[in-house]
Protein backbone atom coordinates (compact mmCIF):
# COMPACT_ATOMS: atom_id res chain seq x y z
CA UNK A 1 0.00 0.00 0.00
CA UNK A 2 1.06 3.58 -0.67
CA UNK A 3 1.48 5.73 2.41
CA UNK A 4 1.41 8.77 0.13
CA UNK A 5 -0.98 8.80 -2.85
CA UNK A 6 -0.58 11.43 -5.57
CA UNK A 7 -3.72 11.96 -7.66
CA UNK A 8 -3.71 13.80 -11.00
CA UNK A 9 -7.08 15.27 -11.93
CA UNK A 10 -7.50 16.04 -15.62
CA UNK A 11 -9.57 19.21 -15.81
CA UNK A 12 -10.39 19.22 -12.08
CA UNK A 13 -10.90 23.01 -12.15
CA UNK A 14 -14.02 23.42 -9.95
CA UNK A 15 -14.01 19.93 -8.40
CA UNK A 16 -12.81 21.09 -4.99
CA UNK A 17 -15.48 19.09 -3.14
CA UNK A 18 -14.44 15.90 -4.96
CA UNK A 19 -10.79 16.54 -4.10
CA UNK A 20 -11.81 16.95 -0.45
CA UNK A 21 -13.68 13.63 -0.57
CA UNK A 22 -10.61 11.88 -2.00
CA UNK A 23 -8.39 13.35 0.70
CA UNK A 24 -10.81 12.24 3.44
CA UNK A 25 -11.07 8.76 1.93
CA UNK A 26 -7.30 8.50 1.94
CA UNK A 27 -7.11 9.43 5.62
CA UNK A 28 -9.66 6.75 6.51
CA UNK A 29 -7.43 4.19 4.79
CA UNK A 30 -4.27 5.55 6.42
CA UNK A 31 -2.70 7.30 3.44
CA UNK A 32 -1.93 10.92 2.66
CA UNK A 33 -3.58 12.05 -0.59
CA UNK A 34 -2.02 14.90 -2.53
CA UNK A 35 -3.99 16.51 -5.35
CA UNK A 36 -2.56 17.72 -8.65
CA UNK A 37 -4.70 19.06 -11.49
CA UNK A 38 -3.81 19.49 -15.17
CA UNK A 39 -5.38 22.74 -16.42
CA UNK A 40 -5.10 25.37 -19.15
CA UNK A 41 -4.88 28.10 -16.50
CA UNK A 42 -3.27 28.21 -13.06
CA UNK A 43 -6.15 30.34 -11.78
CA UNK A 44 -8.78 27.65 -11.14
CA UNK A 45 -10.58 26.95 -7.83
CA UNK A 46 -8.83 23.57 -7.45
CA UNK A 47 -5.69 25.60 -6.57
CA UNK A 48 -7.26 26.14 -3.13
CA UNK A 49 -6.66 22.49 -2.26
CA UNK A 50 -4.14 21.14 -4.76
CA UNK A 51 -1.29 21.96 -7.13
CA UNK A 52 -2.18 23.12 -10.64
CA UNK A 53 0.01 22.04 -13.54
CA UNK A 54 -0.72 24.08 -16.64
CA UNK A 55 -0.48 22.34 -19.96
CA UNK A 56 -1.88 21.56 -23.37
CA UNK A 57 -5.45 21.06 -24.52
CA UNK A 58 -6.56 17.44 -24.53
CA UNK A 59 -7.00 17.61 -28.30
CA UNK A 60 -3.31 18.45 -28.77
CA UNK A 61 -1.33 15.50 -30.22
CA UNK A 62 1.51 16.25 -27.78
CA UNK A 63 -0.65 15.94 -24.64
CA UNK A 64 0.16 12.25 -24.11
CA UNK A 65 3.88 12.94 -23.90
CA UNK A 66 3.20 15.90 -21.61
CA UNK A 67 1.17 13.73 -19.21
CA UNK A 68 3.86 11.03 -19.26
CA UNK A 69 6.38 13.64 -18.10
CA UNK A 70 4.01 14.93 -15.38
CA UNK A 71 3.36 11.39 -14.10
CA UNK A 72 7.08 10.71 -13.85
CA UNK A 73 8.03 14.09 -12.35
CA UNK A 74 5.33 14.12 -9.66
CA UNK A 75 5.25 10.35 -9.03
CA UNK A 76 1.53 10.15 -9.85
CA UNK A 77 -0.33 7.07 -8.62
CA UNK A 78 -3.88 7.85 -9.84
CA UNK A 79 -5.24 9.69 -12.91
CA UNK A 80 -8.90 10.80 -13.01
CA UNK A 81 -10.61 12.64 -15.92
CA UNK A 82 -13.18 15.31 -15.10
CA UNK A 83 -14.00 16.73 -18.54
CA UNK A 84 -15.15 14.87 -21.65
CA UNK A 85 -12.07 15.48 -23.85
CA UNK A 86 -9.84 14.06 -21.11
CA UNK A 87 -11.60 10.68 -20.97
CA UNK A 88 -9.94 9.15 -24.04
CA UNK A 89 -6.64 10.76 -23.05
CA UNK A 90 -6.89 9.03 -19.67
CA UNK A 91 -7.76 5.72 -21.36
CA UNK A 92 -4.62 5.94 -23.49
CA UNK A 93 -2.62 6.82 -20.38
CA UNK A 94 -3.96 3.64 -18.75
CA UNK A 95 -2.53 1.58 -21.62
CA UNK A 96 0.92 3.18 -21.29
CA UNK A 97 1.21 3.14 -17.48
CA UNK A 98 0.39 -0.22 -15.94
CA UNK A 99 1.73 1.02 -12.59
CA UNK A 100 -0.72 3.98 -12.47
CA UNK A 101 -4.35 3.47 -11.45
CA UNK A 102 -6.64 4.94 -14.13
CA UNK A 103 -10.24 3.77 -13.53
CA UNK A 104 -11.70 4.40 -16.99
CA UNK A 105 -13.06 2.31 -19.85
CA UNK A 106 -11.22 1.41 -23.06
CA UNK A 107 -10.15 4.14 -25.53
CA UNK A 108 -12.63 2.77 -28.08
CA UNK A 109 -15.62 3.07 -25.73
CA UNK A 110 -14.40 6.43 -24.44
CA UNK A 111 -14.09 7.74 -28.00
CA UNK A 112 -17.60 6.58 -28.90
CA UNK A 113 -19.11 8.27 -25.83
CA UNK A 114 -17.70 11.60 -27.01
CA UNK A 115 -19.62 11.36 -30.31
CA UNK A 116 -23.37 11.14 -29.73
CA UNK A 117 -24.05 9.52 -33.13
CA UNK A 118 -21.45 6.78 -32.57
CA UNK A 119 -22.72 6.34 -29.02
CA UNK A 120 -26.34 5.89 -30.17
CA UNK A 121 -25.21 3.27 -32.70
CA UNK A 122 -23.29 1.44 -29.96
CA UNK A 123 -26.31 1.47 -27.63
CA UNK A 124 -28.59 0.05 -30.31
CA UNK A 125 -26.05 -2.66 -31.24
CA UNK A 126 -26.06 -3.77 -27.60
CA UNK A 127 -29.84 -3.82 -27.25
CA UNK A 128 -30.05 -0.77 -24.99
CA UNK A 129 -33.33 1.14 -25.16
CA UNK A 130 -32.92 4.74 -26.40
CA UNK A 131 -35.28 7.28 -28.00
CA UNK A 132 -36.02 6.63 -31.68
CA UNK A 133 -33.13 7.91 -33.81
CA UNK A 134 -33.85 9.65 -37.13
CA UNK A 135 -31.89 10.30 -40.29
CA UNK A 136 -32.13 13.83 -41.76
CA UNK A 137 -34.48 12.42 -44.44
CA UNK A 138 -36.93 10.73 -42.06
CA UNK A 139 -37.55 13.04 -39.11
CA UNK A 140 -40.76 12.75 -37.10
CA UNK A 141 -41.83 15.63 -34.89
CA UNK A 142 -41.24 16.74 -32.26
CA UNK A 143 -37.53 15.97 -32.60
CA UNK A 144 -34.46 16.94 -30.65
CA UNK A 145 -31.17 17.81 -32.37
CA UNK A 146 -28.04 17.41 -30.26
CA UNK A 147 -24.58 18.47 -31.52
CA UNK A 148 -22.55 15.28 -32.01
CA UNK A 149 -19.67 16.44 -29.82
CA UNK A 150 -21.46 18.99 -27.63
CA UNK A 151 -21.77 19.00 -23.85
CA UNK A 152 -23.63 20.78 -21.05
CA UNK A 153 -26.80 21.06 -23.21
CA UNK A 154 -25.14 23.64 -25.48
CA UNK A 155 -26.55 23.96 -28.98
CA UNK A 156 -29.51 21.62 -28.47
CA UNK A 157 -32.57 22.32 -30.62
CA UNK A 158 -36.12 21.06 -30.06
CA UNK A 159 -37.76 21.17 -33.49
CA UNK A 160 -41.49 20.91 -34.13
CA UNK A 161 -41.39 21.54 -37.89
CA UNK A 162 -39.13 21.01 -40.90
CA UNK A 163 -38.55 24.77 -41.01
CA UNK A 164 -37.01 24.67 -37.52
CA UNK A 165 -34.77 21.80 -38.60
CA UNK A 166 -33.67 23.68 -41.71
CA UNK A 167 -32.80 26.69 -39.54
CA UNK A 168 -30.22 24.68 -37.56
CA UNK A 169 -26.88 26.53 -37.57
CA UNK A 170 -24.83 23.42 -38.47
CA UNK A 171 -25.19 20.76 -41.19
CA UNK A 172 -27.61 18.04 -40.07
CA UNK A 173 -24.92 15.35 -40.13
CA UNK A 174 -23.34 17.19 -37.21
CA UNK A 175 -26.33 16.38 -35.01
CA UNK A 176 -27.80 13.32 -33.34
CA UNK A 177 -31.49 13.57 -34.23
CA UNK A 178 -33.92 11.71 -31.98
CA UNK A 179 -37.52 11.58 -30.87
CA UNK A 180 -38.30 14.29 -28.35
CA UNK A 181 -40.16 12.84 -25.37
CA UNK A 182 -42.70 15.49 -24.35
CA UNK A 183 -43.74 14.14 -20.95
CA UNK A 184 -40.45 13.24 -19.41
CA UNK A 185 -38.39 13.14 -16.29
CA UNK A 186 -34.60 13.18 -16.51
CA UNK A 187 -32.60 11.10 -14.06
CA UNK A 188 -28.90 10.64 -13.43
CA UNK A 189 -27.38 7.42 -12.12
CA UNK A 190 -23.98 7.65 -10.43
CA UNK A 191 -22.13 4.35 -10.80
CA UNK A 192 -18.85 2.72 -10.01
CA UNK A 193 -17.72 -0.52 -11.66
CA UNK A 194 -14.86 -2.33 -9.96
CA UNK A 195 -11.75 -2.63 -12.08
CA UNK A 196 -10.77 -5.89 -10.32
CA UNK A 197 -13.99 -7.91 -10.54
CA UNK A 198 -16.09 -5.74 -12.93
CA UNK A 199 -18.92 -5.68 -10.36
CA UNK A 200 -21.25 -2.67 -10.22
CA UNK A 201 -20.34 -1.41 -6.74
CA UNK A 202 -23.09 1.22 -6.71
CA UNK A 203 -25.86 2.55 -8.96
CA UNK A 204 -27.50 5.59 -7.40
CA UNK A 205 -30.38 7.30 -9.22
CA UNK A 206 -30.91 10.97 -8.49
CA UNK A 207 -33.10 13.72 -9.86
CA UNK A 208 -31.53 16.99 -10.94
CA UNK A 209 -33.86 19.59 -9.46
CA UNK A 210 -31.91 22.60 -10.72
CA UNK A 211 -28.94 23.04 -13.04
CA UNK A 212 -26.55 25.77 -14.11
CA UNK A 213 -24.39 25.38 -17.21
CA UNK A 214 -25.59 21.79 -17.58
CA UNK A 215 -24.45 20.85 -14.06
CA UNK A 216 -26.61 19.94 -11.07
CA UNK A 217 -26.74 22.58 -8.37
CA UNK A 218 -29.69 20.96 -6.56
CA UNK A 219 -30.21 17.19 -6.73
CA UNK A 220 -31.74 14.40 -4.64
CA UNK A 221 -31.19 10.64 -4.52
CA UNK A 222 -34.18 8.44 -5.36
CA UNK A 223 -34.50 4.70 -4.79
CA UNK A 224 -35.68 3.10 -8.03
CA UNK A 225 -35.10 -0.67 -8.29
CA UNK A 226 -36.14 -0.82 -11.95
CA UNK A 227 -33.76 1.95 -12.98
CA UNK A 228 -30.94 0.52 -10.87
CA UNK A 229 -31.38 -2.83 -12.63
CA UNK A 230 -31.43 -1.10 -16.03
CA UNK A 231 -28.27 0.82 -15.14
CA UNK A 232 -26.45 -2.39 -14.21
CA UNK A 233 -27.42 -3.99 -17.52
CA UNK A 234 -26.02 -0.96 -19.42
CA UNK A 235 -22.74 -1.08 -17.48
CA UNK A 236 -22.39 -4.80 -18.19
CA UNK A 237 -23.37 -4.63 -21.87
CA UNK A 238 -20.75 -1.98 -22.65
CA UNK A 239 -18.02 -3.38 -20.35
CA UNK A 240 -17.63 -0.03 -18.61
CA UNK A 241 -15.14 0.46 -15.78
CA UNK A 242 -14.56 2.89 -12.94
CA UNK A 243 -16.76 5.91 -12.33
CA UNK A 244 -19.61 6.24 -14.83
CA UNK A 245 -22.47 8.74 -15.01
CA UNK A 246 -25.59 7.53 -16.84
CA UNK A 247 -28.33 9.90 -18.00
CA UNK A 248 -31.81 8.46 -18.48
CA UNK A 249 -35.19 9.75 -19.61
CA UNK A 250 -38.31 8.43 -17.95
CA UNK A 251 -40.96 8.45 -20.68
CA UNK A 252 -43.93 9.10 -18.41
CA UNK A 253 -46.64 8.28 -20.97
CA UNK A 254 -45.11 4.89 -21.87
CA UNK A 255 -43.61 4.33 -18.38
CA UNK A 256 -40.23 3.28 -19.72
CA UNK A 257 -36.63 4.28 -19.11
CA UNK A 258 -34.51 5.27 -22.10
CA UNK A 259 -30.76 5.83 -22.02
CA UNK A 260 -29.92 9.35 -23.06
CA UNK A 261 -26.18 9.66 -22.53
CA UNK A 262 -23.17 8.09 -20.84
CA UNK A 263 -20.30 10.08 -19.35
CA UNK A 264 -17.61 7.51 -18.44
CA UNK A 265 -16.22 9.73 -15.69
CA UNK A 266 -17.21 11.31 -12.39
CA UNK A 267 -20.17 13.67 -12.80
CA UNK A 268 -20.45 17.08 -11.19
CA UNK A 269 -23.31 16.03 -8.89
CA UNK A 270 -21.68 12.81 -7.66
CA UNK A 271 -21.01 14.42 -4.27
CA UNK A 272 -24.71 13.90 -3.50
CA UNK A 273 -24.41 10.13 -4.00
CA UNK A 274 -21.13 9.99 -2.06
CA UNK A 275 -22.65 11.79 0.92
CA UNK A 276 -25.71 9.52 0.71
CA UNK A 277 -23.40 6.57 1.37
CA UNK A 278 -22.28 5.42 -2.08
CA UNK A 279 -18.71 6.45 -1.34
CA UNK A 280 -17.13 6.40 -4.79
CA UNK A 281 -14.16 8.40 -3.48
CA UNK A 282 -13.33 5.55 -1.09
CA UNK A 283 -13.79 2.99 -3.87
CA UNK A 284 -11.20 4.84 -5.95
CA UNK A 285 -8.73 5.00 -3.07
CA UNK A 286 -9.28 1.34 -2.19
CA UNK A 287 -8.60 0.18 -5.73
CA UNK A 288 -5.61 2.51 -6.03
CA UNK A 289 -4.23 0.62 -3.01
CA UNK A 290 -4.76 -2.72 -4.82
CA UNK A 291 -7.82 -3.57 -2.74
CA UNK A 292 -11.08 -4.84 -4.21
CA UNK A 293 -13.49 -1.95 -3.60
CA UNK A 294 -16.33 -2.64 -1.20
CA UNK A 295 -19.83 -2.35 -2.71
CA UNK A 296 -21.94 0.51 -1.35
CA UNK A 297 -25.58 -0.36 -2.02
CA UNK A 298 -26.93 0.75 1.38
CA UNK A 299 -27.12 4.45 0.54
CA UNK A 300 -29.70 6.89 1.89
CA UNK A 301 -32.78 7.60 -0.16
CA UNK A 302 -33.97 11.22 -0.52
CA UNK A 303 -30.55 12.73 0.26
CA UNK A 304 -30.69 16.31 -1.02
CA UNK A 305 -27.63 18.24 -2.15
CA UNK A 306 -27.71 21.95 -2.87
CA UNK A 307 -24.77 24.17 -3.77
CA UNK A 308 -23.56 27.68 -3.21
CA UNK A 309 -20.77 29.74 -4.72
CA UNK A 310 -17.48 30.17 -2.90
CA UNK A 311 -14.74 32.53 -3.98
CA UNK A 312 -11.08 31.67 -4.60
CA UNK A 313 -8.91 34.78 -4.92
CA UNK A 314 -5.70 35.03 -6.95
CA UNK A 315 -3.43 38.06 -6.52
CA UNK A 316 -1.41 39.37 -9.44
CA UNK A 317 1.07 41.13 -7.18
CA UNK A 318 4.73 40.16 -6.85
CA UNK A 319 4.84 41.25 -3.19
CA UNK A 320 1.91 39.00 -2.27
CA UNK A 321 3.33 36.13 -4.32
CA UNK A 322 6.53 36.28 -2.30
CA UNK A 323 4.77 36.02 1.06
Amino acid sequence: MHRNLNILMLGGAKRVAMAEQLIRAGKRLGCNVKIFSHELSNQEPIASIGTIITGLRYSDPAVDAELDEIIARHKIHVVLPFVDPAIEVAARCKQRHSDVFVPVSSPEVSRAMFDKVLAAELYEQNGIAIPATYSPESIAFPAILKPRTGSASRGIIVARSIEEVQAAPMPLDQYLIQQYIEHREELTVDCYVGTFDHEAKCTVPRIRLATAGGEAIRTITQRNPELEKTAKSVLSALHLEGAVTLQFIHDIDADRYLLMEINPRLGGGVICSICAGADIASMIIEEAQDLNAMPRHDWRDKTLMTRYFKEVIFFNDSTDDEK
